[in-house]
């Protein structure tokens, strides 16, 4: 059972920030929200810039950052969103 609210929500946890509620359609659209999220332009967006640019990313750091190196790269969270879809 977690592993299908996993399955459900990473998607729209993963991409979605304060700018929009809507997901995004395609890679390029969240690899905007990402670098817009990624403040210090370093490929990286740490738990304080996901919670203030991607919070839904925020709320699932846990399941995302699993290697707990306390950032997630936009690879990393396109793989994840692609395993979910």
């Amino acid at each position: 059972m977690v592993a299908c609210f996993a399955t459900l929500g990473l998607v729209s946890i993963a991409v979605a920030n304060n700018q929009s509620s809507a997901q995004p359609s395609n890679k390029q659209e969240i690899e905007a929200r990402f670098n817009a999220a990624d403040t210090n332009g370093d490929g990286q967006i740490t738990l304080a810039e996901a919670q203030a640019g991607m919070p839904r990313v925020a709320m699932a750091w846990d399941k995302i950052d699993v290697d707990k190196k306390g950032y997630i790269t936009l690879d990393q969270l396109l793989a994840i969103v692609a395993a979910n879809q």
